[in-house]
C-alpha cells in the first residue's frame, strides 16, 4: 500500500481521495509523503505545499506529541490521542481525535498513516446544546421566581398606605414611603426578570438599520472616549425578526461594552460592529440554510473566565454597577427567535456574537408563555 500510495493514481489512492476523515503519511523523517482532500481543508494547506514537507513545528507544538511519533516509528505501535489541540497554523489551532498506525511493507521505508477526525464543529454543538438547555431551565426558575415574588408586593403596598393614612403625625410617613418605594423597586425588578411580555412581532428587518440606531444613541450618551467602527456585509437580505425586540438586544450588548471600555479607561477605545451571513449553519442541534451573524467586538479588559460560564444567567454581572439582567433577557429575546448568542473573551478582544436563523422562526406556546 506504501508503495502504491507513493506513485501514481492507483485504487487505492482514490478512495483515500473520496474520504471524508483526513488522512496524513508521513516518512520515517515526520515529512509529509500524502494526504487527502479531506486532510487538505482541514489543515488549510494544500498537498502541492506540504508534500516533501517536513510536520511544521507549530503544527505539534509540544514535544511529547512528536516523543509519541517517534516512539511509533521505533516500536511500530499505534496509538490514539482524543481531543488534542494541533496549531493549523500560528495563531489558529484546531481540535481533533487521531490515529497513527505504522505500515511496514518488504522492502519500503516505515511510514506513519495519521486519521485525523475534526471535533470543533462536534464541540461546539454540544456545548450550545448544552447552553441552550441551561439557559431554557433557569429561564423557568427565574419566571417563577418572579411570580413568587410578584405575587405578596400588592398586598404590602396596599398594606403600606392603609397604615399611612392612619397615622397620627405625617412625619412618619417617611417610613412608608419607603416600604412603598421599595416594593415598587422589587416589582420593577420581577418584571425585568421575567422578561418580554409579548411574543415577538416577526416581520422582515434590516439589521443595518438597527445597529445605526443603537450607534446614533450610543454616541449620543457618549460622545467621547469610545469609537464605533462599522464592518457590514452590505449585500445581507433583511432578516425576520421583531426589530424593537432586537433594538433591546444590541443595546443591552453594545452599552455593556461602552460602560466596561470606560470603567477601565481603556486606550484607543472602540467598539466594532460585524455582520456576516453563514450557509448551511447550526445552531444547537437544528441546521438552518442560511444564519445571521452579528459580532459586536471590543477591545476592552475581558471578562473573567469564571463569569463567562455564567455570563447569561440572571443577577450575574462582571461589573460592580451591573444588574445581571441585560444579558439574560438579551438571550432570552434571540432564544424566541430560534438563535444563541455566544461570547468568547480574552484580555484585549471581547466578541459577543449573535446568530440568528434568516428563515421565518416558529414560536412555540412555551415560548410565548
Amino acid at each position: 500500500m506504501g508503495q502504491q500510495l507513493m506513485g501514481g493514481v492507483t485504487l487505492h489512492k482514490r478512495l483515500l481521495d473520496h474520504l471524508r476523515t483526513a488522512v496524513i503519511m508521513l516518512d520515517d523523517n515526520l515529512q509529509v509523503r500524502y494526504l487527502n482532500p479531506a486532510a487538505e481543508m482541514l489543515l488549510a494547506t494544500s498537498a502541492s505545499r506540504a508534500m516533501g514537507q517536513p510536520l511544521p513545528d507549530y503544527f505539534f507544538d509540544d514535544e511529547e506529541a512528536r516523543a509519541a511519533l517517534r516512539q511509533c516509528i521505533r516500536d511500530e505501535h499505534p496509538f490514539t490521542r482524543r481531543e488534542a489541540r494541533l496549531a493549523v497554523s500560528p495563531g489558529y489551532e484546531i481540535t481533533v481525535d487521531y490515529s497513527v498506525s505504522p505500515i511496514n511493507e518488504p522492502g519500503q521505508t516505515l511510514c506513519l498513516l495519521m486519521e485525523l477526525q475534526p471535533l470543533d464543529r462536534l464541540l461546539r454543538i454540544t456545548r450550545e446544546e448544552a447552553l441552550i438547555h441551561a439557559h431554557q431551565a433557569t429561564r423557568a426558575l427565574v419566571r417563577g421566581v418572579a411570580h413568587e415574588i410578584k405575587n405578596p408586593l400588592g398586598g404590602i403596598r396596599g398594606a403600606a398606605q392603609l397604615l399611612e393614612r392612619a397615622l397620627p403625625t405625617p412625619d412618619l410617613t417617611e417610613y412608608t414611603k419607603v416600604i412603598i418605594d421599595e416594593a415598587d423597586r422589587l416589582r420593577t425588578v420581577a418584571d425585568r426578570m421575567l422578561g418580554p411580555r409579548k411574543p415577538p412581532e416577526f416581520k422582515a428587518v434590516n439589521i443595518h438599520e438597527c445597529l445605526e440606531h443603537v450607534r446614533q444613541l450610543l454616541l449620543a450618551e457618549h460622545p467621547r472616549g469610545v469609537s464605533i467602527w462599522r464592518d457590514y456585509d452590505i449585500s445581507l437580505p433583511d432578516v425576520i425578526a421583531d426589530r424593537d425586540q432586537m433594538i433591546q438586544v444590541l443595546l443591552n450588548i453594545i452599552r455593556n461594552a461602552t460602560q466596561a471600555l470606560l470603567e477601565s479607561h481603556t486606550e484607543d477605545a472602540r467598539i466594532i460592529m460585524r455582520t456576516r451571513v453563514l450557509r448551511q449553519f447550526t445552531i444547537g442541534s437544528l441546521r438552518h440554510r442560511l444564519v445571521l451573524r452579528v459580532d459586536i467586538i471590543d477591545n476592552g479588559p475581558g471578562i473573567a473566565p469564571d463569569v463567562q460560564e455564567t455570563l447569561f444567567y440572571p443577577m450575574v454581572s462582571g461589573r460592580a454597577s451591573g444588574t445581571g439582567l441585560g444579558l439574560s433577557i438579551a438571550q432570552s429575546i434571540i432564544s424566541q427567535h430560534q438563535g444563541l448568542i455566544e461570547c468568547e473573551s480574552v484580555p484585549g478582544k471581547t466578541v459577543f456574537s449573535i446568530l440568528l436563523p434568516m428563515e421565518q422562526p416558529e414560536v412555540t406556546e412555551s415560548e410565548q408563555s
